[in-house]
């Protein structure tokens, strides 16, 4: 614990542990597809005008999806709202050299890429709400390390391939305490990860949830 930063209020909720039972791992997947199912019916008229927000801006589809590496190593298709222009991949390239998060991931606060409505969607998380539909088809929890994209994950080290122990999720803890820290690196990020596997409780889940939702409403999304 002594290599995480920014997580001393999470510490009640850190409780070191030799395995999740079986029971506690039914729980917490059926608590995430009673939650995703419940908010995707709610929030289903925010994103069917957000689906022709997008389409009026960019002509385009609404969604985007990319492969990602998930729970043991299995590959999946994360969904998100669209929120970059057509050529975004073929810009990264000369990009890559100003990322500002932890290398193997790659993320700009102020990416040329994204459009205008792309920038709100960014800025309120509501680009992320298809991955509930994630969440429902098993790929992802509501909570766990966040996916990378699969040309990333195959970067990283041994340490780093242990996030795949956990089924993947829309939050985490460094998304939580660290998400913009400069001083961050991928091997604290990790870190963090790992010790939401090693802690993890169901109290845990609601505490991130719950510091997520409140970091939706202020608008501190990338």
């Amino acid at each position: 614990m002594e290599a995480l930063r920014g997580v001393e209020t999470l510490r009640p909720y850190l409780l070191r542990r030799a395995r999740i039972s079986v029971t506690e791992s039914h729980t917490k997947r059926v608590f995430d597809l009673v939650v995703a199912s419940v908010s995707l019916i709610l929030l289903a008229p925010v994103c069917l005008a957000i689906c022709a927000a997008i389409a009026v801006e960019s002509g385009w589809s609404p969604l985007y999806s990319q492969r990602r590496t998930g729970l043991n190593g299995r590959d999946f298709r994360i969904w998100k709202f669209r929120t970059m222009v057509r050529n975004a991949e073929a810009m990264k390239a000369e990009l890559l050299a100003l990322n500002e998060a932890p290398f193997p991931a790659f993320k700009l606060r102020n990416d040329p890429r994204v459009t205008r409505l792309g920038r709100f969607l960014r800025k309120s998380s509501l680009d992320e709400l298809p991955q509930l539909w994630n969440v429902i088809r098993g790929d992802m929890s509501l909570v766990g390390p966040r996916p990378l994209p699969v040309a990333e994950a195959a970067r990283v080290s041994a340490a780093g391939k242990a996030r795949l122990l956990a089924r993947p999720g829309i939050t985490c803890i460094w998304q939580v305490t660290n998400r913009h820290s400069a001083n961050d690196s991928f091997d604290d990020w990790v870190a963090k990860d790992l010790a939401y596997i090693d802690n993890w409780s169901f109290w845990l889940d609601l505490v991130l949830l719950w510091r997520s939702a409140g970091a939706v409403l202020r608008m501190t999304g990338r």
